[in-house]
């Protein structure tokens, strides 16, 4: 056992603005809610992680509120004084002792890794066998709600050289309509602009059915989720029936999920999502059961800010079959950070930072603007 042990934990619920509301199925977001996670080793290395859901709990069964009171009486006790270079072996700890919570359990590992890589003067992606690019291309959600003012921010994002796959959360509204709003805007944009739909689990199957066919016949380039995340079998026939992709995103939440749609060819891609699974390893085993099936894959977000985001973009940066690209946007969402050097995002791209780790630092005066008191 090496003599670098964890020596304590802080957890902090940060709220930041957003730069308008953001629209899904399930809720309307005006603000994101995060957990950032300060691990300090008695090397004097800090690693930093952050624990980020959707819509308070209307998402998941994990909220900002319940991730820090897990991390604070659960996890740490765990953690503290254990060996901070045996990364594996404390997630191990962790799932034996505590179920589920695999939002918190990300953050706690992103931390590890973060404090690991920085120890070892590397990045990040270094750990998983180095990147294969330092650019991930990110689309756009329009999520105003509004047919019009989607369209012109679509425009001007693509004038700018910002965005040229845009993304559409549906299933809020009665489904001819969600259809007719996505058919305008893929219209106006033109064939060669990417547009995919999110369905949000909120359509039974026979619905999908006949509105798939019509956002297909409407030249949409990718179909995210359209059933409960249970029906397996549907999302099969699905997959089947269609010529367009069908998406599998919170269907493919786990490592066994993964597994269990690739034997049924339940998806012809997977979003991979580091806080659904648990945190970049598992994302790691989750892309493999995609690559040996023949299976796409697409970088997902839970909206999180620069630390999430990054996370994120250090495990996709590695995995040779990324063919959908990523959403990674949520820092563009944000009216502020919470780093000093915030992510860049240039020819509708993210650049992953240079440095060790996850390449970033905190500004921990905008920690203390905005931490909830």
């Amino acid at each position: 056992m090496s003599q670098i042990t964890i020596k304590s934990i802080e957890t902090i619920i940060v709220d930041l603005p957003t730069i308008r509301p953001h629209h899904l199925s399930m809720a309307v977001m005006r603000n994101q809610s995060m957990v950032i996670i300060r691990l300090f080793c008695s090397d004097g290395i800090e690693g930093i992680g952050e624990a980020t859901t959707i819509g308070g709990i209307s998402y998941a069964d994990e909220a900002p509120e319940t991730i820090k009171l897990a991390i604070d009486t659960y996890f740490t006790p765990l953690l503290i004084n254990q060996d901070a270079t045996k990364v594996n072996y404390l997630m191990k700890v962790l799932d034996k002792n505590v179920s589920g919570n695999n939002f918190a359990k990300s953050g706690i590992e992103t931390a590890l890794l973060d404090a690991q890589a920085k120890r070892l003067n590397v990045k990040v992606s270094d750990l998983f066998g180095g990147a294969i690019t330092d650019q991930l291309p990110v689309l756009w959600t329009l999520a105003s709600g509004d047919t019009e003012k989607d369209i012109e921010e679509a425009k001007h994002l693509i004038s700018i050289n910002r965005h040229n796959t845009f993304k559409l959360k549906i299933g809020r509204n009665e489904p001819q309509k969600d259809v007719d709003h996505v058919a305008a805007i893929k219209k106006a944009l033109g064939k060669e602009i990417k547009i995919t739909v999110d369905v949000n689990q909120a359509w039974s199957e026979q619905i999908a059915k006949r509105y798939i066919l019509q956002l297909q016949e409407a030249g949409i380039d990718l179909i995210e989720q359209p059933l409960v995340k249970s029906n397996f079998d549907g999302l099969a026939r699905l997959t089947d029936f269609f010529d367009v992709p069908i998406m599998a995103d919170e269907a493919a939440a786990t490592v066994s999920d993964a597994f269990k749609l690739a034997k049924i060819h339940a998806a012809s891609v997977f979003a991979l999502k580091i806080s659904k699974s648990g945190g970049l390893t598992n994302i790691a085993k989750q892309a493999a059961i995609a690559q040996g099936a023949g299976i796409s894959l697409y970088g997902g977000t839970m909206l999180e800010g620069t630390i999430g985001t990054l996370a994120s973009a250090h495990i996709f940066s590695t995995l040779p079959n990324l063919d959908w690209g990523t959403e990674l946007f949520g820092p563009l969402l944000l009216t502020d950070d919470i780093v000093k050097k915030p992510i860049e995002y240039k020819d509708n791209s993210l650049v992953i930072p240079e440095g060790f780790g996850l390449g970033i630092e905190l500004d921990l005066e905008k920690i203390e603007k905005y931490k909830r008191k």
